[in-house]
């Protein structure tokens, strides 16, 4: 039975408010498994983005447990939860977080300067082959600047996959950009995500695009609700996975 990638369990955030507590997430059980899309919608001020900042590990709940890759990140450090987003994490942001004075070659190059064997040569022709794989490979030495809003995207999710991570979070990834530079973004992330067998977890207020996603959740007064059709059906391919994997380990152990 796989474990989940991302559980949540009893999860709570609260914040105090004139004088009171208000409650933003309201003991949330959430479990994701690995390469799965996951959209999580709601309306604005519903805790979306709270959500995703304490699954990435980058804030702690009020109280609860939060489980990421194996590790029990609500016990963490805050330096011991910076080493877990370092090997398995990739953020892609609304407003793309590019380092304006860096080129598209650097900025892409900034995961592998974190890691413990950076190697210049060799991090600079995987950023140049991810350029090329997001369609950027020209713009290479250009700043943030003179790119568009859609090309600093594609430099933010080759950011985001240059370092092979097992999870990238996407919050409002094409909030920024018009329709059919949106749609090409969209695409870009699914076709790679798909390739790459990576788990997506996107924040977002588009319905369309919360409807590519495998599972669609939705913040409600501090409640998780999942659509069950999709849940019926990201169960069914959980279970078609299982039985494929057990098939290949009996036909390579010759039973």
């Amino acid at each position: 039975m796989p474990q989940p990638i991302i559980s949540a369990h009893q999860l709570t955030q609260t914040i105090p408010l004139n004088n009171k507590v208000f409650t933003i997430l309201n003991e949330i059980n959430l479990e994701i498994y690995a390469g799965e899309q996951v959209a999580i919608t709601g309306r604005s001020g519903s805790g979306k983005s709270t959500l995703l900042g304490i699954l990435a590990t980058l804030d702690q709940p009020s109280s609860g447990e939060v489980w990421v890759c194996g590790e029990a990140v609500h016990q963490l450090s805050e330096e011991a939860r910076a080493k877990v987003r370092l090997e398995n994490i990739g953020f892609v942001f609304q407003s793309f977080q590019l380092l304006p004075h860096l080129s598209a070659l650097e900025n892409v190059m900034l995961p592998l300067r974190l890691q413990p064997h950076f190697g210049y040569r060799e991090a600079e022709q995987k950023a140049l082959s991810w350029l090329k794989r997001v369609g950027l490979e020209r713009q290479a030495l250009q700043t943030p600047k003179v790119l568009s809003g859609g090309e600093q995207q594609r430099v933010a999710i080759a950011r985001a996959l240059i370092a092979s991570p097992k999870i990238i979070f996407a919050d409002e990834p094409t909030g920024n950009l018009d329709g059919q530079t949106a749609h090409e973004i969209e695409t870009l992330l699914f076709e790679l995500n798909r390739e790459l067998g990576t788990t997506l977890i996107l924040v977002t207020h588009d319905s369309k695009l919360a409807e590519m996603c495998q599972r669609r959740l939705q913040l409600v007064d501090g409640q998780l609700l999942e659509d069950s059709l999709t849940n019926n059906k990201s169960s069914q391919n959980r279970m078609l996975n299982e039985l494929t994997s057990t098939l290949v380990d009996q036909v390579e152990d010759g039973t």
